[in-house]
């Protein structure tokens, strides 16, 4: 058996080839025959170029999220580049790429089978240039315009659709025993992009950073951090460019793919996914202004603030939820996706209403009025002095119940994704008797629906990144940090409404979900 993989020019097709295998559609890194079921094929070839694409996925989804969540952490230094935003417009600033990011989703996962894998790779991560561009050079300007602000951040959500993008072509090129831990690893690489977008831009920047081993510079010069990703943006697209490959197997079609939104369990996984990856993505986007908000003082720019440092713990939610994210896959495996998700739903409620608890332990920190504060003889009152150093006691514990829920979120995020291939398959198994043609064909139409749903829940559930934000920042609420106790209390209800809907749906003593271990 041979394969053409590397070829930059279309060939014939080899002669022992599967005579179904579709024809080469394009010039290119086109591979005209795939067939990782095969183990020979698999060992022999399969094995090295699927894990050449995966890295190079990895790679760029990584990217991807950590131009989605730049305004995340970019957000708690646009006072001191000279911004003056209230925390509603910058929690609206955070919010912005998550909703565009949701959106694009789903036409993503259909370039995928238009485009080929390789081929939109290279144009997904070059789209990454568009908002890493428009932000080197507004941030250098403090007249521009809020609502300008608002639309560079909204072009930040095309980082957001490469998730889509990159599980849709992985999953192709893996067989599948092997697509759990391949998907997990994809997953796990583009999440924790946020986490490392978090822990290096504030060093990037000028800011303090690495839990106090780099000290602030004076200065903020946030263009740095486009420079940055913009580069690395560039690497992945030449590296998708030169390394990666196109199946001509992998082709579907969008109204095929759409079918599956008649489906009630469509529906009933992505209110779920809501809860899991919308927090997950909501929550590492909202973390730094939270922690600002909440624990630190700075009346102007021009005066050293005191309290908790931003730049030292904001990176670490994502960081858990991205590690826990294949240890709920596993879990599930183990245990079944449908109770790993009901356990995780009630972590997530404990640790939610852990963090409330918390925000009411906080001493309100007298207002300074900024008008009176000279920077050369500034010294901070010591009532606002004693305020700070009591809520830094409490951070400890905010931070610990905060990260037990990115934990418990990040356990769902997998538990979840596992569930539905699942799903589809019982629904499949209920269409005739075991070694049925029409069983058979069931499962064949299951597995091509499957995928879809992936991509349709994927792209619902994100839009929890823009929902969690703008509950934070309730232009209802005058008091930002009573806006924040006050969502709080909201996400915990939500939880529980998620957990009774999976227990009713998908573990009822008696249902043929429950009986499969969905």
């Amino acid at each position: 058996m041979t394969i053409e993989i590397d070829t930059p020019r279309p060939t014939a097709t080899a002669p022992d080839a599967d005579a179904t295998a579709p024809p080469r559609r394009r010039t290119g890194r086109w591979i005209d025959h795939w067939d990782p079921e095969d183990t020979a094929f698999w060992e022999s070839t399969g094995k090295r170029v699927a894990r050449r694409n995966l890295a190079w996925s990895i790679f760029a989804e990584h990217l991807g999220f950590s131009v989605w969540l730049l305004w995340s952490v970019t957000a708690t230094f646009l006072a001191s580049a000279g911004f003056a935003f209230t925390p509603q417009q910058l929690f609206w600033l955070v919010a912005a790429p998550n909703l565009v990011g949701s959106l694009i989703r789903l036409p993503y996962t259909f370039a995928v089978p238009r485009f080929g894998a390789r081929n939109w790779t290279v144009v997904s991560a070059a789209l990454l240039l568009v908002p890493t561009a428009l932000f080197a050079f507004f941030v250098q300007r403090p007249d521009t315009p809020y609502w300008v602000f608002i639309v560079i951040a909204a072009t930040a959500g095309v980082g957001g659709g490469n998730f889509a993008s990159s599980m849709a072509s992985i999953n192709f090129f893996y067989p599948a025993s092997r697509k759990g831990t391949a998907l997990g690893l994809n997953a796990a690489g583009g999440n924790l992009g946020v986490s490392l977008v978090q822990l290096f831009l504030p060093v990037i920047v000028g800011g303090a950073g690495l839990f106090g081993l780099v000290a602030a510079s004076g200065s903020i010069h946030l263009e740095r951090a486009a420079y940055v990703w913009g580069g690395l943006a560039l690497v992945a697209a030449a590296g998708a460019f030169f390394f990666m490959n196109n199946l001509a197997v992998a082709s579907s079609r969008p109204r095929e793919q759409l079918r599956v939104v008649r489906y009630r369990h469509t529906w009933i996984m992505a209110f779920l996914y809501i809860g899991t990856f919308g927090s997950f993505i909501g929550f590492s986007a909202a973390m730094p202004l939270l922690i600002k908000i909440n624990f630190f003082n700075q009346p102007t720019p021009d005066v050293v603030g005191i309290g908790i440092n931003v730049a030292s713990f904001a990176f670490l939610g994502a960081l858990v939820g991205s590690i826990t994210r294949p240890f709920g896959g596993w879990l599930a495996d183990r245990f079944g996706g449908a109770r790993v998700t009901v356990a995780s739903f009630a972590l997530m409620t404990i640790g939610t209403l852990a963090v409330l608890v918390t925000l009411t332990r906080l001493t309100p920190v007298p207002k300074v009025d900024p008008t009176t504060v000279d920077p050369a003889t500034f010294t901070y009152p010591d009532a606002v002095r004693s305020a700070v150093e009591s809520n830094e006691q409490v951070f400890w514990f905010f931070l610990a119940a905060f990260l037990f829920v990115f934990a418990a979120s990040g356990m769902g995020n997998g538990s979840t994704y596992r569930m539905i291939p699942i799903i589809w398959k019982v629904r499949a198994e209920a269409a005739g008797p075991e070694g049925s043609p029409e069983r058979g064909a069931a499962l064949v139409q299951a597995t091509r629906e499957a995928s879809a749903v992936l991509g349709i829940v994927g792209a619902i559930g994100a839009i929890g990144g823009f929902l969690i934000p703008m509950t934070f920042g309730a232009p209802w609420i005058d008091d930002p940090v009573a806006a924040v106790r006050s969502a709080f209390a909201v996400f915990a209800g939500f939880y529980v409404v998620c957990l009774l809907v999976t227990w009713a749906v998908y573990l009822r003593p008696g249902s043929a979900m429950s009986r499969a271990r969905v």
